[in-house]
């Protein structure tokens, strides 16, 4: 009973902690350019970033990470608030109908042939195929 009750306070408290956001009073350096390899098939690049460390900031490069079905990938990012800048952590997220690595509101299919714009080599013409 004693290590049930433990592993469901540690269960709450896992998405608590995740959701923490780092605040600096220093800007962070603009983003590195990095040279992305090719595309993997079930793999989802993840864009570096620039992490505060406790007295300075450092690039934590990106890399491919395999693809949860069902789920996009939130890259982790700065924004400015009142003179500050807060980090907001990368995750994933829920909301990919089609499992493509994009977010739905991002994947969009304008002319109805059910093939994502993105995939799609005329996106404005319904009668493709």
């Amino acid at each position: 009973m004693k290590k049930l009750l433990i592993a469901t306070l540690l269960a709450a408290a896992l998405p608590l902690a995740s959701a923490a956001v780092i605040v600096v009073r220093e800007a962070p350096p603009p983003p590195r350019h990095e040279h992305v390899p090719a595309a993997r098939h079930g793999y989802v690049w993840t864009p570096g970033y620039w992490q505060w460390t406790g007295q300075r900031y450092s690039w934590h490069r990106g890399a491919y990470v395999r693809a949860r079905p069902g789920q996009h990938w939130n890259a982790p990012a700065w924004h400015e608030r009142d003179g500050r800048w807060a980090f907001e952590r990368g995750g994933w997220r829920a909301g990919d109908r089609d499992r493509d690595g994009v977010p739905n509101r991002y994947d969009r299919d304008r002319d109805g042939d059910g093939v994502p714009n993105r995939h799609d080599d005329r996106p404005d013409n319904a009668r493709r195929h």
